[in-house]
């Protein structure tokens, strides 16, 4: 059953980050430019901070977070301003989406600079070291977005949402490598498109999918085993949380956004578009989102 959690009026809810520390939900309104906390014991919303564009987001070992937005990597107290420490990795423009970090504080991210109509270049899968240093890791992506790993972190998960599909990777912590790309799901044209994703305990997958009003939850293969329905039609992301990690908490955007890749009769201006937080009793529990550890070198 899906419950309403807070109707935070969202332009584009994103990235739901649960931080096991103080037992709340953080994520972001990347177009309203607010960064957000739910209390789930309080059941209290606050807008920490307006005015600060963040796409994607997690905790920093060194204190404060790690972000990424339309202008790069930044490290953040919380309270002050913001430090941006990277802009391009191998030539480059570092305008970024969605993130996740590996076990070993390593930043993934991707690129994206997808314009239709026209000629536009492709994103990248982007590593960020615990140095700050940015590196390619792949490229050839239309519009990078929600990231994750599998239980045992050898198996990294890029979404294309344009393409309309799930990346899997073989992945090694020890240096941050990623290899042997596949299509782990091509979603259907008639469906909407994969957007933030979350991995369970089980190895299963759970996408949002934007246009498609719902979260589905593929298996290790790839298969569909549920779908969860959503009262938003742009259902953007999805984040494991709670104190068993057993609760999925779900954004989405109020703002309508038609694309070309909208699915064959879409209507983006009726509806309920979406703005608010969700939470779904999963029935399993997540994998803990891990954090950054990065200092980046003067």
């Amino acid at each position: 059953m899906i419950e309403g959690l807070v109707i935070s009026g969202d332009l584009c809810g994103e990235c739901p980050v649960w931080h096991p520390k103080d037992g709340c939900l953080y994520w972001t309104d990347c177009v309203g430019l607010k960064f957000q906390r739910f209390n789930p014991i309080l059941r209290e919303h606050e807008v920490l901070r307006t005015g600060i564009e963040i796409y994607g987001f997690r905790p920093n070992q060194p204190g404060g977070w790690v972000f990424t937005n339309t202008r790069g990597v930044w490290t953040w107290d919380g309270a002050g301003e913001p430090l941006l420490f990277a802009e391009e990795a191998d030539g480059t423009r570092l305008q970024l989406n969605d993130c996740v970090a590996d076990a070993a504080g390593r930043l993934l991210t991707g690129s994206f600079f997808y314009d239709p109509g026209t000629n536009y270049e492709p994103g990248r899968l982007i590593k960020v070291e615990n140095d700050g240093t940015a590196t390619v890791l792949d490229e050839g992506f239309d519009l990078s977005n929600g990231l994750g790993f599998s239980p045992d972190g050898g198996r990294l998960f890029f979404t294309d949402s344009v393409a309309r599909r799930i990346y899997a990777y073989d992945y090694d912590v020890l240096n941050g490598s990623a290899r042997n790309r596949r299509i782990f799901v091509q979603v259907p044209r008639e469906e909407g498109i994969p957007d933030g994703l979350a991995v369970d305990a089980e190895g299963f997958v759970w996408s949002a999918q934007w246009y498609g009003g719902c979260v589905v939850r593929y298996d290790p293969d790839g298969k569909v085993e549920r779908r969860v329905a959503v009262p938003a039609k742009q259902t953007s992301s999805a984040a494991f949380g709670g104190p068993a990690l057993d609760e999925l908490f779900i954004t989405s955007a109020g703002k309508s956004e038609p694309m070309p890749v909208m699915p064959p009769g879409y209507d983006p201006d009726s509806g309920v578009i979406g703005g608010s937080l969700y939470r779904y009793a999963a029935g399993v529990r997540g994998t803990p989102q891990a954090a950054a550890n990065i200092t980046p070198q003067a």
